[in-house]
């Protein structure tokens, strides 16, 4: 089989303190490429200029491209300007850098996000651009569209061998449990544990706890992605996900259980729910032989315990 990442190859890892960033350069470390990183206050990827600089500079054989700004149903409501521009002038910079400096190779991260709001289930690579996108986090989806549309626009018109995945919904160490930007499942695991600390009876969360979400751990991407940097050079952006899916509200019952919370969940209706249903349809990235490893409940309590651990002054 042909590989598109040669043993040893250099790659630049643009966002590497992420959480998707930081599992996939330690999975290309231990698979012995040559990892580079780069953090912002060293190179602002929004700066074009000074990113294609650094890349002609550093010259790498390959760029996965994990940089984003990212966050939950509230910050992407609140503060949509920054999901949208900060998203594009990133993937101006590092995308149309890597060409400039002629990087051949190029792993763009998507997110399910860009997908409509009311897409089949499961969701198949197929359903882009079919329908309206879920209101509270359109900015964000736009970004990436273009993102993808950007990569599609290189392989045709220069013939590279830029490739996009789109992963579901992420959790793991170095995830953000910030209380106002974070997504789902770790602003849950900070919410049920202060909450057990603080002896409440009764948490009440946001919405019904009725859509279903499908969550994947950060060391299984990085995994699918080694997979696709080697093995895949297709114009699709491939799903990536596990194939199943829970209700927010049993993702809840599981976080309460591995934090030791006791109480009563309550739900408050009147705050929004997000997108009904959203599982990919992973039949794709299956055929190329990925599979995760990782099950949700056992996440979750590495998660919980990294989290309680880099928190200082935590027990």
């Amino acid at each position: 089989m042909t590989t598109f990442l040669a043993p040893a190859a250099r790659v630049f890892v643009a966002g590497h303190r992420g959480l998707a960033g930081s599992a996939i350069a330690s999975e290309l470390a231990d698979a012995g490429y040559e990892v580079v990183t780069r953090t912002r206050d060293e190179l602002d990827l929004r700066d074009a200029a000074r990113t294609l600089d650094f890349l002609r500079d550093a010259r790498p054989d390959a760029v996965v491209l994990a940089a984003a700004t990212v966050g939950g149903i509230m910050a992407n409501h609140r503060n949509p300007v920054p999901f949208l521009e900060d998203n594009l002038r990133i993937q101006l910079s590092v995308i149309a850098g890597a060409h400039a400096a002629d990087v051949n190779r190029l792993l763009f991260l998507g997110s399910s996000c860009i997908y409509p709001r009311l897409s089949p289930q499961p969701i198949p690579e197929e359903a882009l651009g079919t329908g309206p996108l879920e209101p509270t986090n359109e900015a964000y989806a736009l970004a990436k569209i273009a993102g993808i549309t950007q990569i599609r626009s290189y392989r045709r018109q220069f013939g590279r061998a830029y490739i996009a995945a789109m992963p579901t919904n992420l959790y793991g160490p170095r995830d953000s449990f910030d209380q106002e930007t974070s997504h789902v499942l770790p602003a849950l695991i900070r919410r049920l544990d202060d909450a057990r600390r603080e002896g409440r009876e009764e948490v009440v969360l946001w919405g019904t706890g009725t859509p279903r979400r499908e969550f994947l751990h950060s060391a299984d991407l990085a995994r699918a992605c080694l997979l696709l940097l080697r093995d895949y050079d297709g114009e699709t952006a491939l799903n990536v996900g596990c194939g199943t899916d829970v209700t927010i509200a049993e993702l809840a019952a599981t976080i309460a259980e591995a934090v030791g919370f006791t109480g009563r969940i309550g739900w408050d209706p009147s705050r929004p729910d997000g997108t009904p249903r959203k599982l990919l349809d992973v039949t794709r990235l299956r055929k190329l032989g990925f599979a995760p490893r990782v099950e949700l409940a056992r996440g979750i309590r590495e998660t919980y315990a990294w989290w309680v651990h880099e928190s200082t002054g935590r027990q």
